[in-house]
């Protein structure tokens, strides 16, 4: 069984940053590619941005590049997205995503098997 449990949420206003933490634990392994996903109310869930399983290479959705940053901690199986400049069109709950024995950037939901539970970030005007 795999967990990964989110923190780092909040509300902020716009301009502020946040760090969100994603921490896995369970039958993990040091090779995953790993993710953070977005849904806003009434809006499918959206791709934010991905690593690679040695942190060498990124993906990120158009409209949080130059301010969101993507990065792991393979020690402590934990992937950071830092948030800043932050948008109100950039409120929406916040999930994790794990796949494992997998090292490549991965952008897609289908291809993650595991998920956190999300945390919300609320961005006001």
């Amino acid at each position: 069984q795999v967990q990964l449990v989110e923190s780092g949420g909040g509300l902020v206003q716009a301009g502020d940053s946040l760090r969100l933490s994603c921490a896995a634990s369970g039958r993990t392994t040091s090779r995953s590619a790993r993710a953070w996903f977005r849904q806003a109310p009434g809006k499918e869930r959206e791709f934010v941005a991905a690593v690679s399983g040695n942190g060498d290479s990124t993906s990120y959705k158009d409209s949080v590049k130059g301010r969101f940053t993507i990065s792991r901690d393979n020690a402590k199986n934990t992937v950071f997205l830092q948030m800043n400049s932050l948008k109100p069109e950039d409120t929406a709950v916040y999930y994790c995503a794990a796949r494992f024995n997998r090292d490549a950037v991965l952008v897609t939901s289908a291809d993650y098997y595991y998920w956190g539970q999300g945390t919300q970030v609320t961005v006001s005007a």
